[in-house]
């Protein structure tokens, strides 16, 4: 896996990859469209976010590459990669539980605030990446 040199863009098997770390200022691209909805990606090394129709969507500090990214409102899968280890927040639904899995490995239950807001780490060896599964339970 390697960053997104254009940002954002859309996949053979229909999902999205966005982001790069590499970037050393904050960088954004709006209005790609993708499934009838319009994203937004902001980016550099310090943070990567994902908006849809201005809402927010993925958040990982510091920034990340995420290849295969697909939600719909069971579940939650992506790809990320980083300099180093990453924290990501997800907006989900509020106040519901889900299992997290990481590269496959059960990491337990957690469960979304009030906000919808499910914050959890990946942790990584230099420019590695993860395979992160969310399912609601």
């Amino acid at each position: 896996m390697a960053v997104i040199n254009e940002l954002i863009r859309t996949e053979f098997d229909k999902t999205l990859s966005f982001g790069n770390y590499e970037l050393d200022e904050k960088t954004k691209l709006s209005d790609y469209e993708f499934e009838g909805d319009l994203y937004k990606i902001k980016t550099y090394k310090s943070i990567t976010k994902l908006e849809k129709n201005g809402m927010f969507v993925y958040e990982s500090v510091p920034g990340s590459a995420v290849s295969n990214f697909k939600a719909d409102d069971e579940i939650v899968s992506f790809t990320v990669e980083a300099p180093k280890d990453v924290q990501i927040t997800l907006e989900l639904e509020p106040e519901k539980e889900y299992k997290v899995f990481i590269d496959d490995t059960n990491v337990g239950r957690m469960k979304t605030n009030l906000g919808g807001k499910l914050i959890l780490s990946v942790e990584l060896e230099q420019n590695a990446s993860a395979k992160v599964l969310v399912e609601r339970i």
